[in-house]
């Protein structure tokens, strides 16, 4: 026992020759047999560091596509603002037509003034900001009975007085309209936002109370481009204004 623990070395000082196969160890793999895994990985194109990846670009009827130069631009405008339920602006044109300001303002000058040449029945003209189809001035009257029947469409004193205070004096409240008018005026202040001619615009900070301004079609009706067109008022004061300005500083 002595003799056999003095001889003993450790496996890796022993020339034994190779170990024994197991018979739970699975055998290589022929050396032309090939590998799966990596010929997938050698498919995968390599990736380089560009930078942020670019999106691909939008196929089909996604991509916007700009009025061709062969293409009547006069031609895609009128089709535009037939339909237009308003006024629609020379750059707002510009951007959706992809074509140049200039050149989009130029051109509805150009079918401006030949619809004007031609005596056309409507018009085109550039009222509250933008570009619109309207009827001709000349032929309001017989639009008008056309729309109407016969009924009367005209605003009432009341009312031309309410909507003067709020043109002037916009944004204004209800009970800013009434103190200056003398009289309630809720009643015809409910007409005239149905009518369209008014609007709630925000309240006021002190008060709290709803602010109310003009509206783009009360610009139609007046064939403006802006309130800043409204004429001067000062000729159609009185010349005593003691009790406006003390009104005022109320």
């Amino acid at each position: 026992m002595a003799d056999a623990v003095a001889e003993w070395r450790p496996p890796w000082q022993r020339d034994d020759g190779p170990a024994p196969a197991r018979s739970d160890t699975p055998a290589d793999e022929p050396a032309d047999e090939s590998d799966e895994y990596a010929e997938a990985v050698a498919a995968v194109p390599a990736q380089t560091d560009t930078g942020p990846e670019a999106e691909p670009e939008p196929e089909g009827e996604d991509r916007p596509v700009p009025v061709p130069e062969d293409v009547d631009l006069g031609a895609v405008l009128e089709a535009i603002l037939m339909i237009a339920e308003e006024p629609l602006s020379e750059q707002f044109l510009a951007s959706v037509l992809e074509r140049p300001l200039s050149q989009v303002r130029e051109t509805l000058g150009r079918l401006s003034a030949e619809y004007t040449g031609d005596g056309r029945g409507f018009d085109l003209r550039r009222q509250a900001g933008g570009w619109r189809f309207y009827t001709r001035a000349d032929y309001a009257r017989y639009v008008e009975r056309f729309v109407t029947d016969g009924a009367s469409a005209r605003l009432t004193k009341a009312a031309l007085e309410t909507l003067a205070v709020v043109a002037y004096r916009q944004p204004v409240t209800r009970g800013r309209i009434s103190a200056i008018r003398g009289v309630n005026c809720d009643g015809v202040m409910r007409t005239l936002t149905a009518r369209g001619m008014v609007e709630e615009c925000g309240s006021d900070p002190d008060s709290t109370a709803t602010l109310y301004r003009t509206t783009t079609l009360f610009l139609e009706k007046l064939g403006l481009d802006s309130v800043a067109q409204l004429p001067e008022l000062a000729p159609f004061l009185p010349d005593d204004m003691t009790d406006i300005e003390e009104d005022e500083q109320s």
